[in-house]
């Protein structure tokens, strides 16, 4: 039974997030500061696609999709934190800014490097996907991702009846706009400034731009061998 529940408590939970309901981490509000990439991919025009085809085609659809990109996040090491209709929330943690996360895998130049790997794999699995769709007559799938670094709250929200643990904060929500201006620059991944300057070298810039909510205009990347 202990075996059982821990299986079936990383499967919903995630792996680290499913240890710390295990070890009774569960009070509402207890929560941590911690340093993370932030890795946030959503399905390019779900609306039009759940629209042109049965609701069961577009499920089996969505299932593809996630075993694309989660199933990459996962394979690099990357925690899964929820899936938000569409859109997979990842992150791949640095470690606490407040004291040691000792759930934390990656020092920071190794948490940019797997999610750099991880946003790659995704990519190269979606292009697979689309082949084997195309061959059955179902349009492709396209994606925005958005590859953020910063300090967010990791722990409990939600009410007593309901939690779930999830990651909040500026940082968050600035992957958010991030992954929303991937169809507006036309590009299928965006990088934040915060990220290169953890680990340059594989990004271009595409100028500034402003972020809803944001004061300052943030200066955009995408991967360098991906930006035609």
């Amino acid at each position: 039974m202990q075996r059982s529940a821990e299986a079936l408590l990383k499967t919903y939970l995630g792996e680290r997030t499913g240890e710390r309901v295990l070890a009774g981490r569960t009070k509402r509000g207890e929560g941590e500061k911690i340093h993370a990439v932030i890795w946030l991919c959503d399905l390019r025009d779900s609306t039009r696609l759940s629209e042109s085809m049965p609701v069961e085609d577009f499920f089996r659809a969505l299932n593809d999709f996630f075993d694309c990109t989660a199933a990459a996040v996962l394979d690099h090491g990357g925690e899964i934190l929820s899936y938000i209709g569409d859109a997979v929330l990842a992150i791949f943690a640095i470690g606490g800014t407040d004291r040691p996360l000792r759930e934390a895998c990656f020092p920071k130049e190794g948490a940019c490097t797997a999610a750099l790997a991880a946003a790659r794999d995704a990519r190269a699995r979606v292009d697979a996907l689309n082949q084997r769709r195309e061959t059955k007559g179902e349009p492709p799938l396209e994606f925005g991702l958005a590859l953020h670094v910063g300090d967010v709250m990791y722990g409990n929200l939600g009410v007593p009846e309901r939690m779930q643990f999830t990651v909040i904060g500026a940082a968050a929500n600035e992957a958010a706009r991030l992954a929303g201006m991937c169809k507006d620059l036309k590009r299928w991944v965006l990088v934040s400034s915060a990220f290169p300057r953890c680990f340059p070298g594989q990004m271009i810039s595409l100028g500034n731009y402003a972020l809803r909510g944001v004061e300052t205009p943030q200066e955009i990347f995408t991967l360098i061998d991906n930006n035609d």
